[in-house]
């Protein structure tokens, strides 16, 4: 599923980049098979709670897989929002040489694959990097903001297509998003600490109450 999303979002920024139009038609068609496997993951850990009553470690990762998959239904979600917007930009005149858009996919892909690498080794290094480079996602949204921005203040012609494209600076940036809450996840699994909100303080994760560390984790 993970690939799959990663796949969505790389087939969405070349139905833009290139101006394909069928390409994005089948970004589109293919969340059907992302959705058939969130509910198939969704069963399978429902099934697996129900019959083996896990806990501790087992418990977690359970729940972190439930949670993992809606992350990664929603970034199947974006690459679609993606889709649909490059199919209304393609028959207009380009705008601007797309450069930060591609940059910003290419990072928030990187993040879910390292996200979902931390989560496959159990490892947290990882997770808080993945974490970190959020960062760096949200100061290209914030460029393409103000550089499109120039373009509708000059034209104000230039305004629905700015307004795409600055729509998929958002979905790229949610994007991002979603593979941090999974790096989250990841780090509440292994270390049973919740993270979310406290990533970039030190010493600002508090161990869960009455649940032990992972198998192994110390």
């Amino acid at each position: 599923m993970g690939g799959l999303v990663e796949d969505q979002i790389r087939g969405a920024m070349r139905a833009l980049v290139e101006r394909d139009d069928r390409l994005a038609q089948a970004v589109i068609d293919r969340d059907r098979e992302v959705n058939s496997l969130d509910v198939e993951v969704d069963e399978k850990s429902v099934e697996l709670l129900a019959l083996y009553q896990p806990t501790a470690g087992d418990l977690r990762f359970l729940t972190t897989a439930m949670k993992i998959v809606t992350d990664l239904e929603r970034i199947g979600d974006q690459a679609v929002n993606i889709a649909q917007q490059a199919l209304e930009l393609n028959p207009e005149p380009q705008l601007k040489p797309y450069i930060d858009l591609p940059r910003m996919a290419e990072k928030a892909q990187r993040m879910v694959k390292e996200s979902l690498d931390a989560f496959v080794h159990r490892d947290t290094a990882l997770a808080r990097r993945v974490c970190a480079e959020d960062s760096e996602v949200d100061s290209l949204k914030e460029q393409v903001f103000r550089e499109l921005l120039t373009y509708m203040m000059a034209d104000p012609k230039t305004i629905p297509r700015a307004i795409r494209l600055i729509l998929i600076s958002r979905f790229l940036e949610r994007v991002a998003d979603h593979a941090t809450n999974i790096a989250e996840m990841v780090v509440y699994m292994v270390e049973s600490k919740f993270v979310r909100h406290a990533l970039h303080s030190e010493g600002g994760s508090a161990p869960l109450p009455n649940l032990p560390p992972a198998d192994g984790a110390g």
